[in-house]
């Protein structure tokens, strides 16, 4: 995967990466380094070192450049990131997609439930790495796999995959930051009320490796607020929330749920007496909303719930 970015570099650009630093920053002469300016737009200790080792990796109007050299108004920089081997040990395998939006730098795609993102054990070519694989192998294009948000294997829905290097710096800083909003659609048993917000501790549970647990010792700080979309009556009563993450725990939403006394259904980890109605957990990652990492612009994703859950919530 090959990707060029160009910046003219304008007075403003200088004065603002200027203040922004706490200090001062300028050369005597006026001036920024390459270095300063391209850890401003992202660029992490990484992804400067793979500049500074490929060839003609950084140009200052036209130039190869040291990372050292100071810019000036007018000045015309470029970065080549060049990637000429792809993940290893990821097997490109024939799968259908859902890509909701694709340009140079990211890609959101609509992942279905039974669908692991990343291969491991017994998971050796049925994952989400597999058909991305495929479809930039099918294009010979080389393509290292950068998966940004998480969904457990049986959650649906909408995740970004980082086409290069830097978007991938930047996108996994602004998840780190909480600055990917998210938003989940679930199916939970019982009378849910209006709205909540659970602000609870998660761990691991001490007698599992898979299993969480809310745990006000050991556990990491987490936050799940939710609202009620609709009770669907039946046997049980079962509510439609729309969830919102404020942090990105395993599990957290099947966790936080199932503390609160209202466990998703069709979880068999958490709440196995509930798979009449689904297969799987009824949770699907329904909206996602960020700041491009390269253009900066506003982006906003929605997705339909799919087939199985439509059907549950059509029952009430």
């Amino acid at each position: 995967m090959n990707r060029t970015l160009s910046w003219e570099i304008t007075e403003n650009m200088i004065d603002e990466q200027t203040a922004g630093s706490g200090r001062s920053i300028r050369h005597a002469g006026g001036g920024l380094t390459v270095e300063q300016f391209l850890r401003s737009q992202g660029c992490s200790h990484h992804v400067l070192t793979h500049l500074k080792r490929t060839e003609f990796g950084i140009l200052q109007n036209g130039e190869w450049a040291y990372t050292n050299q100071y810019l000036r108004c007018g000045d015309l920089l470029q970065i080549r990131l060049i990637e000429e081997t792809s993940s290893p040990n990821i097997v490109p395998v024939p799968m259908e997609l859902d890509i909701v939006y694709e340009d140079e730098d990211l890609m959101v795609v609509n992942k279905a439930s039974d669908t692991p993102i990343h291969p491991s054990v017994n998971n050796y070519e049925n994952t989400l790495a597999n058909g991305i694989m495929y479809h930039f192998a099918s294009k010979d294009i080389p393509f290292v796999f950068r998966c940004i948000n998480r969904l457990d294997r049986d959650t649906s829905g909408l995740l970004i995959i980082a086409k290069h290097m830097l978007s991938g710096a930047i996108l996994s800083e602004m998840s780190a930051s909480r600055l990917i909003h998210r938003e989940y659609l679930a199916i939970t048993e019982g009378f849910l009320p209006p709205t909540g917000t659970i602000n609870a501790p998660i761990a691991r549970a001490e007698d599992s490796a898979i299993m969480r647990c809310v745990d006000q010792e050991r556990g990491e700080t987490a936050v799940t607020h939710y609202r009620c979309l609709k009770h669907i009556n039946g046997s049980p009563t079962l509510s439609l929330a729309s969830v919102r993450l404020e942090t990105g725990r395993t599990h957290q939403i099947r966790v936080h749920m199932k503390h609160i006394g209202y466990p998703l259904i069709g979880d068999f980890l958490y709440h196995p007496a509930s798979t009449e109605l689904i297969k799987r957990q009824a949770l699907h990652s329904h909206s996602l909303s960020f700041l491009h990492p390269v253009t900066g612009e506003a982006l906003a994703f929605t997705c339909d719930m799919p087939e199985d859950m439509r059907r549950v919530v059509q029952i009430g």
